[in-house]
């Protein structure tokens, strides 16, 4: 990102803004709640049931709503304060966050069956779907409010890696902290992390709401953002991608099964395996900070989505735990990039009143993912063994990767270049 009086990219440039620093401490502390609690729910419904089906279930619990919500919430996200309605969404994973803390203490569950545990873990996941419908379009919304345009790049680049880092630290931290501490007080973590988020959120000043079709009907919001993301096919391709790689090569969400029966490695080496993504991931951060992916990003996000699948395919392989570590370790590196560009193509492409239908529709595609990716491969450990599915599924990112750079040569040959210059040149 070239500043005005400089030459030289500035890889600090959105850093300068207080509120973004805020925001970004904010975005952390969230998304590492919410992706720790994920795992640390995981791991204690796979010790209830030992079943790896019942791991694509809590996948599913979520998904449902999240999706069948997602396009009402951002129709909402674009005509509300942004500020106000993140905090109740805060709020909400708040509550639900105490409430599985609740679930997994023996002091309040000692006499209850394992079936009931089970099933009202399911339900307080299930509305765990419907806030994240509203918190994804919301921050995605919320970003483009506190700074200037021509700082979006930068801006998107941080946000993205910090997302990342967070999404996979967060699960890293559940592995040692069920080992140190167990799930009870793991669970006592995720909640103060969102007690964390909403203190930092105080920091935020409210924002006007932009959008100039203030109560227009739902039906044609909403017809209205599907008719954006879906005629413009760079948005839609960077979607579409990201989506394959997370549904299909969602080997993290196996990692418990690799821990425990394959690898053998307990608690603890579960705890390095999920920290072995954000390793990657934080070398990302560093790198795409100083060294802009905005140039020809259409290869660069080919190659990165590549080099994920190909990684999954090496972990499902491995018997060897170092080896193992080092193929999440490159999934993180890989999985960082992705990320990181398709959050500037985003950011780039989105005009201002649609962020919040946009940002709906990237959690339906990407955000959501996660989940059915884990009901994926949950599912097919189950018919065909873990193995396998993780092979399986990095298989069909490799395929899908290479026939679509082979029947878009548009996406392929996309170029940022012109478009971070229009945003600069606008102040």
């Amino acid at each position: 990102m070239e500043e005005i009086k400089s030459n030289k990219p500035d890889p600090y440039q959105a850093l300068r803004y207080r509120e973004f620093n805020v925001f970004l401490l904010l975005r952390f502390a969230m998304v590492f709640a919410w992706s720790m609690q994920f795992i640390v729910i995981e791991w204690e419904v796979y010790s209830l049931t030992k079943d790896p089906l019942s791991l694509g279930i809590i996948g599913l619990m979520e998904v449902v709503p999240a999706v069948c919500m997602s396009l009402f919430a951002g129709h909402i996200v674009d005509q509300s304060e942004k500020k106000g309605l993140l905090v109740k969404c805060i709020l909400g994973f708040s509550l639900i966050s105490f409430g599985l803390f609740l679930l997994t203490w023996p002091k309040v569950v000692g006499g209850w069956s394992s079936h009931v545990i089970l099933y009202s873990i399911y339900a307080l996941v299930f509305f765990g779907g419907l806030v994240r419908s509203f918190l994804g379009p919301t921050i995605f919304s919320l970003l483009s409010l506190i700074i200037p345009k021509k700082v979006y790049p930068n801006a998107a680049t941080w946000s993205s890696s910090v997302w990342q880092i967070g999404a996979v630290m967060g699960p890293a931290l559940a592995g040692f902290s069920i080992n140190w501490i167990g799930v009870h007080w793991s669970m006592c973590l995720v909640f103060g992390f969102s007690i964390v988020s909403l203190i930092a959120l105080s920091q935020i000043s409210a924002k006007p709401i932009i959008n100039p079709k203030i109560g227009e009907s739902i039906k044609d919001s909403l017809t209205e953002g599907l008719t954006f993301v879906f005629r413009n096919q760079v948005v839609l391709g960077a979607l579409s991608l990201d989506m394959i790689a997370v549904l299909f090569g969602g080997a993290v969400a196996l990692l418990p099964v690799f821990a425990q029966d394959i690898l053998k490695v307990g608690s603890e080496g579960f705890g390095i395996l999920r920290a072995a993504p954000a390793v990657g991931s934080f070398i990302t951060m560093l790198v795409s900070a100083y060294v802009p992916l905005y140039k020809n990003a259409g290869k660069k996000l080919l190659a990165a989505i590549f080099v994920f699948g190909l990684s999954i395919i090496l972990f499902g392989f491995s018997t060897y735990f170092w080896l193992s570590v080092f193929a999440l370790f490159l999934s993180g590196l890989a999985d960082g990039i992705s990320v990181v560009i398709r959050q500037t193509i985003l950011q780039l492409k989105t005009p201002d009143h649609m962020r919040g239908r946009v940002g709906a529709v990237n959690s339906i595609f990407v955000g959501s993912s996660n989940e059915l990716g884990a009901f994926e491969s949950g599912a097919t450990a189950k018919l065909m063994g873990a193995v396998t599915s993780v092979i399986f599924g990095g298989s069909v990112t490799l395929l899908t990767v290479l026939g679509f750079g082979f029947i878009s040569p548009t996406f392929r040959n996309l170029d940022l270049q012109k478009d971070m210059d229009d945003h600069h040149n606008q102040e």
